[in-house]
């Protein structure tokens, strides 16, 4: 075995200690950490990079950065891009924003010029940690060492404290914004529209740590801690906005209908009977699997989509959704980056039709997305792709931190009902962020 893929089954009692604390050395550089069931990785020091934004695209391979305009679609931009990179079997992690998606849905004249879209990296560094053991591979003898020294001082560290903050604040004028969203949906405009509220920080936070301590709370299907390109994160994903396997299996699995949990056991049955049997809940739910079907269905090969787990119901954090599960096989002359494009943003982020639910989410929105309800994106070697919902997340750059929830919209919608499910999906964060 070389001394860049190195194997020692070790056994780690807690995985997210692990992670939070190789993130807050801060000895490895920009860094993405993505869990997924039963495996964490630490993902480190970027060999290269890809951003893009409105305007421009950007490429750093092998110490060299080339410039330049683009055009088409980000998908596809990204995957030529990726396709001009000699990786050699490595794998490759970032991020894409909301915004990405005007391009693909025409709406880009209300995208800011200066708007990010997606950073994606590729690390020299991988840290696996999982049932079985850990596993560093990329990674100097020394680099080595001090990982395992790390990993074992974050077993014996306690949880951090929190500090607390005010969700019920809202300078956005949301329950206003709800009300003009139902006008717009009565008049025909559209079915359905997800409107968000942004809760700016008074504080500096503590990402890794904040990212730990939610995590010890939360029970997301999948979770993120990064910080790329002045920008750091750290969720707990409800779904995933689509993978692609190495069968060339698409998935998506559309959570909408949303009650409280955590709030004892006799409350959470009485909120789940009402979530179950609220016509507004169902008729939000089903139409967003049928969306869900629709957007599979133009990548897919006919007669291969399943829906199943239809309208189950499944626990995140502090809240409790409707859930679908939507399945079909890629097409031969489909990529995985098509696959994203056709199911991205989330229906369950966006609206219904998608294309008139972003045109409102960019009028009534109040402040530009970026991260928010955009993915954690991984590629895989072997082309297999996830990219996971970014939602219950915290956010933080130069200009401070922040956290963001949303509601989904419908005819029947009333503004301070939608307002109050955005305060049950802020506590599945807020309760837990760590000032720094």
């Amino acid at each position: 075995m070389s001394t860049t893929e190195r194997l020692r089954v070790e056994y780690v009692t807690d995985p997210v200690a692990a992670m939070s604390q190789l993130a807050a050395a801060d000895q490895f550089g920009e860094y993405v950490i993505y869990e997924r069931p039963g495996e964490w990785v630490f993902a480190a020091d970027p060999l290269g990079s890809i951003e893009l934004d409105a305007r421009e695209l950007r490429v750093t391979w092998a110490g060299h950065t080339t410039t330049g305009p683009w055009d088409g679609n980000p998908a596809g931009v990204l995957d030529c891009a990726l396709g001009t990179l000699a990786l050699e079997g490595r794998n490759v992690y970032g991020w894409i924003g909301f915004e990405f998606c005007a391009w693909p849905l025409g709406v880009t004249g209300r995208v800011d010029p200066r708007t990010a879209l997606a950073h994606l990296m590729i690390p020299r560094i991988e840290v696996r940690v999982g049932e079985f053991g850990i596993r560093i591979s990329g990674a100097t003898l020394a680099e080595t060492g001090d990982i395992h020294q790390l990993i074992a001082q974050s077993q014996r560290l306690e949880l951090p404290q929190a500090h607390p903050v005010d969700i019920r604040i809202d300078p956005t004028g949301y329950r206003d914004r709800v009300a003009e969203a139902v006008g717009e949906i009565q008049a025909g405009q559209y079915q359905k529209v997800i409107l968000s509220r942004k809760v700016d920080l008074p504080f500096v936070a503590d990402i890794p740590a904040t990212y730990r301590l939610g995590r010890a709370h939360n029970t997301p299907a999948r979770s993120f801690l990064l910080r790329l390109g002045g920008l750091e994160a750290a969720g707990f994903s409800p779904e995933l906005v689509a993978s692609v396997d190495d069968e060339r299996v698409v998935t998506t699995e559309p959570l909408a209908g949303t009650r409280a949990f955590g709030r004892g056991r006799a409350a959470d049955s009485v909120a789940r009977a009402d979530l179950l049997t609220d016509p507004k809940e169902i008729v939000e739910h089903a139409i967003s699997v049928q969306t869900s079907w629709s957007e599979i269905a133009t990548v897919a090969d006919a007669g291969t989509l399943a829906v199943s787990d239809f309208m189950a119901v499944r626990e995140r954090g502090s809240v409790q959704h409707l859930a679908s599960t939507v399945r079909g096989r890629l097409a031969a002359d489909r990529s995985s980056w098509d696959a994203l494009e056709a199911l991205f943003p989330s229906v369950t982020a966006s609206g219904i039709p998608k294309r008139a639910g972003v045109d409102s989410v960019f009028r009534l929105d109040h402040d530009p997305r970026g991260l928010y309800s955009g993915a954690v994106v991984t590629l895989s070697a072997t082309g297999a792709l996830e990219a996971t919902l970014v939602l219950r997340a915290i956010y933080q750059n130069a200009e401070g931190a922040w956290l963001r929830a949303g509601a989904g919209v419908v005819g029947q919608s009333r503004p301070e009902r939608e307002f109050e499910e955005t305060c049950e999906k802020l506590g599945s964060i807020a309760p837990y962020v760590v000032k720094a």
